[in-house]
């Protein structure tokens, strides 16, 4: 992966998209590197949480890269948004939960890009937009359909219409994302979040996020059987055993093993 470092602390991992000098903006390169650490991180069983951040303190990821888009075809440009469709879905759907630790530009495909992930937090500088409809085009790698979930039609409508940004401020009242820190303290914030979440129980932590994205896209009789059907499965696992005998016991559970 020639623009992501991946780092490992422990039981989570540190993913850095790194093209400082284009502002970390997306290109066929990245998006196939971001599919390939997804491969790598699934594949290993350690990793129980993943952060995901841009390189610097300008942008997380500044946006699409234009250079490379301005020149497409209409076939061309279904098939660009497909692959990073592609990557973001797979992102969503990554077994494990992830973290966006947002230190600066988010915009376009940055915005798009974070909101794949499970949780979004903030450093007071970062600055998030659609800016698709400003430069003659739509979001194509899911904006108009995630950021409509996040923070409703309404307020999705108005910012990808009027193509405005907005500050960490209005991106957590509107609930974009869940909390604003100092640039100097998100990464810190960030990894503690993802090593609190990496100390639970990791099978029924992969459940839980299941039930959430599997039950959001399900009318609610079948959102609810989803949920049983994977709250039953936690009783098969060593780890619900454990938890449950701790608690009983009076007890600090043991570390739970994944199993």
């Amino acid at each position: 992966m020639t623009n992501i470092l991946l780092e490992k602390k422990g039981s989570i991992a540190v993913a850095t998209i790194n093209r400082p000098k284009a502002l970390n903006a997306l290109n066929s390169q990245v998006l196939e590197d971001l599919n390939e650490l997804l491969d790598l991180v699934k594949a290993d069983e350690e990793i129980r949480a993943l952060v995901l951040t841009g390189s610097g303190e300008k942008a997380f990821v500044a946006g699409a890269d234009i250079a490379e888009m301005s020149t497409l075809t209409k076939t061309q440009g279904e098939a660009f948004g497909k692959k990073g469709n592609d990557v973001f879905r797979k992102l969503e759907t990554l077994p494990i939960p992830t973290v966006a630790a947002v230190n600066g530009f988010a915009l376009g495909g940055g915005c798009e890009l974070s909101m794949s992930c499970d949780i979004r937090i903030c450093a007071d500088t970062a600055v998030f937009g659609q800016p698709e409809t400003g430069l003659g085009i739509t979001p194509g790698f899911g904006g108009t359909q995630r950021l409509a979930r996040l923070v409703g039609p309404g307020m999705a409508k108005q910012l990808i219409y009027t193509a405005k940004n907005i500050k960490a401020d209005e991106a957590l009242r509107i609930g974009l994302v869940n909390a604003v820190y100092p640039l100097e303290e998100l990464m810190p914030a960030a990894e503690k979040l993802a090593a609190t979440i990496a100390k639970n129980a990791p099978i029924a932590v992969r459940a839980c996020k299941k039930a959430i994205n599997e039950g959001l896209e399900a009318k609610m009789d079948d959102a609810v059987v989803i949920e049983e059907k994977l709250f039953g499965s936690c009783f098969e696992t060593a780890d619900q055993k454990e938890g449950m005998g701790a608690f009983l016991e009076k007890r600090k559970h043991e570390p739970y093993q994944n199993k």
